[in-house]
């Protein structure tokens, strides 16, 4: 938190928050409380008439809406390109995805299609394969604090109580 009135550099008329009566001394004693995310938004407003001896201290903030995740088919999928290391599974792919790749041959030489039709059926034949073969890859989150990180923190406290 931070407690400021007008933080950034202004002119001298611009920082006080308040005059005296006799319109001759300035200050600055009226303040607001704020995150400093949004330190440079506060300021002064000197024009604000409202029959005091105070300026108004405004503080503007803009939030941002959180992002929307797409979830699902929607969203890119990883697949699981490890076990195209493996000569079976190797194999077993290139054969599903030449059989896949000739049917979709055939189809195309039957009639006349549009260049995007011809893409959304190679890359479905292409996902299907590699959903079927692959399997997607599986995201494993990291633990942010593990059984080792505790016990290392519990070994210097005893280290620090010790002391």
């Amino acid at each position: 938190m931070l407690i400021g009135g007008t933080i950034s550099l202004h002119k001298r008329i611009r920082e006080s928050t308040w005059i005296s009566l006799d319109h001759t001394t300035e200050n600055q004693i009226d303040h607001i409380c704020v995150t400093t995310k949004f330190r440079k938004t506060m300021e002064e407003m000197g024009g604000a008439d409202l029959a005091s001896d105070h300026h108004l201290v405004v503080a503007k903030t803009e939030l941002k809406l959180r992002k929307h995740w797409k979830t699902g088919e929607t969203a890119l999928q990883s697949f699981n390109t490890a076990f195209l290391r493996h000569n079976d599974k190797l194999n077993q792919f290139k054969i599903t995805l030449n059989n896949r790749s000739q049917a979709l041959q055939d189809l195309l030489t039957e009639e006349e299609t549009m260049m995007e039709d011809n893409w959304k059926r190679t890359k479905e034949a292409l996902t299907s394969t590699c959903q079927e073969i692959l399997s997607c890859k599986k995201h494993i989150h990291k633990e942010r604090i593990s059984f080792r990180n505790t016990r290392q923190d519990s070994r210097k406290e005893q280290q620090e109580d010790s002391n």
